[in-house]
């Protein structure tokens, strides 16, 4: 066997390629080429046939063109005890192959179903393998030599499927986002009328509802270093998600260009780890913070540190199993040289930068020395069953999306129609910065001014949805077992899942923001 040497991505992605026996020259026909002599022992034999009945399959590239085809089979006619059934390993592959002028449009491969080895019996057998080639002209460019392969996840019945999700959820969402902008701005309205009426008629009433905190609403929440390196990272991993939304739009994640997805994450992750920095840094000097350097430190090992654990852990895992989703220590080196190189200095930057932009935090209303006395609340306005609240109408809004990115992901669906998912991602922001803003005005008409933890914590729950997901996905949608695949789906899971928490919790707030610091511009505060 002669190993391919391989991209970043590629190897991220757990593929090793080898070098094929076949010689496939341009435009040379073959019939029934011998590639191999062997001679198969009990053990081999053995071995063939359970992967016979496990359907394993081969995947090869010819020009970056994928060809599949299985290595044998079971034949079960009229039997129906499993001990009559008969195994065959396929000997004979037809490769056609269409050309036009000097380029490869299409390739398939298929097996001759009369060229058998029986592998039913544990014994030594003698097996030649064979293969035969044959070109024909077509008439196809070269540009839409893909198209074959996009075309399963945008066929028709798939496509109503998706449309019909999308329309649905857009639907669902508009009409909630506008029943509850409606209420908020009728609500609103009336607070307004009524703190302009009691300004007038008496000074000395006892104010009441959120006007009546407005002495703490801008107090700064508790663990502001925390808070501020949550704000940076959610940033960061929302400039992220644009980023690779744009290059997938603009079609460079065309099916089987293999491990771009993989290369274009680590790539843009590192050379946006800046954002992080200077968001991160200019929002905890707005805080009043002073310790910027270990709020960098947090910032940078927030979502960097979990991961890293995680793949240390899923790592050692896949060497026990000897699977190929196992890095090899070059690659390890490469990704921590990009770290160390890369996105760390860039960190550091972005944080200087941070500190050295001496913004000011906008608060229209000037904070109390002491911090007023939260009344008593019912159990439904604690910050868990909020947070249910905030979540569910975000996720009911992706939920059928979902199970094509998981089977995408997990499976072997191939996913092409980023136009629909692009709409998708963009309805999930306006709902969770729709929701957020409803709930902390509720909780301020409470008069509990303690939002901001809050707005980030009701922002980000569609991640620990999205996580309730993937183990109704586990039990019900997939096929995966065993120690080393469960593993792996709830580990690398448990990081994508986290990394949207943090990204729609920094959404959540900053509408917050927005919309608190807009309310209490328009009324007099003394």
């Amino acid at each position: 066997m002669k190993e391919k040497s391989e991209a970043l991505g590629e190897v991220l992605n757990g593929d090793r390629l080898v070098d094929a026996p076949y010689k496939l020259d341009f435009r040379v026909d073959l019939d029934s080429k011998a590639v191999c002599k062997k001679k198969l022992t009990k053990e081999e034999v053995a071995q063939f046939r359970s992967a016979v009945l496990k359907d394993y399959y081969f995947q090869m590239y010819y020009d970056d063109l994928p060809i599949w085809g299985f290595i044998g089979k079971v034949d079960r006619e009229g039997k129906t005890d499993e001990d009559e059934y008969k195994y065959y390993l396929y000997r004979h592959i037809h490769f056609d192959i269409l050309y036009n002028g000097d380029r490869v449009i299409e390739i398939n491969a298929h097996t001759d179903p009369n060229a058998l080895a029986d592998v039913t019996t544990d014994k030594e057998i003698e097996v030649e393998f064979l293969y035969s080639v044959k070109w024909k002209e077509t008439s196809t460019p070269f540009e839409n030599r893909m198209d074959k392969y996009s075309q399963s996840s945008s066929q028709p019945h798939h496509l109503e499927i998706h449309w019909f999700s999308i329309i649905n959820s857009c639907v669902t969402v508009l009409l909630l986002t506008g029943f509850l902008a409606t209420i908020l701005m009728r609500v609103l309205k009336n607070d307004f009328v009524k703190y302009a009426h009691d300004e007038e008629s008496a000074e000395d009433q006892e104010e009441t509802g959120w006007k009546y905190i407005h002495g703490d609403v801008f107090r700064f929440p508790k663990h502001k270093s925390l808070f501020a390196a949550c704000i940076g990272s959610g940033t960061q991993l929302f400039a992220l998600a644009i980023f690779i939304f744009i290059l997938a739009l603009v079609g460079v994640f065309y099916p089987y260009n293999r491990g771009a997805l993989f290369t274009a994450l680590v790539v843009i992750y590192a050379l946006t780890s800046g954002i992080a920095g200077y968001i991160s840094t200019s929002f905890y000097f707005q805080l009043e913070g002073t310790n910027w350097v270990r709020n960098l430190l947090k910032t940078g090992f927030l979502f960097c540190g979990p991961l890293f654990l995680t793949f240390c852990f899923l790592n050692t895992v896949a060497i026990i199993y000897s699977a190929t989703a196992a890095l090899p220590f070059g690659t390890i080196l490469v990704i921590l040289l990009i770290w160390m190189l890369v996105t760390f200095p860039l960190l550091v930057l972005g944080g200087v930068a941070g500190k050295n932009s001496k913004v000011e935090f906008q608060a229209p209303c000037r904070t109390t020395k002491y911090p007023r006395e939260i009344p008593p609340l019912p159990w439904y306005r604690g910050t868990i069953p909020q947070m249910a609240m905030a979540g569910f109408l975000p996720f009911s809004a992706i939920y059928i999306e979902l199970y094509y990115i998981f089977a995408s992901i997990w499976g072997h669906r191939i996913y092409t129609i980023y136009s629909i998912l692009f709409i998708v991602f963009i309805i999930l922001l306006i709902v969770t910065a729709f929701i957020t803003v409803a709930l902390t005005y509720f909780q301020l008409a409470a008069e509990d001014h303690e939002w901001w933890w809050r707005a980030f914590l009701c922002g980000g729950s569609t991640g620990l949805f999205i996580y309730g997901y993937c183990l109704y996905y586990y039990y019900a949608r997939s096929d995966m077992s065993g120690f080393m695949q469960t593993s792996f789906f709830f580990g690398y899971m448990a990081c994508i899942c986290y990394g949207f928490f943090l990204m729609l919790g920094t959404i959540g707030f900053r509408a917050s923001l927005l919309f608190v610091r807009h309310i209490y511009r328009s009324i007099k505060c003394e």
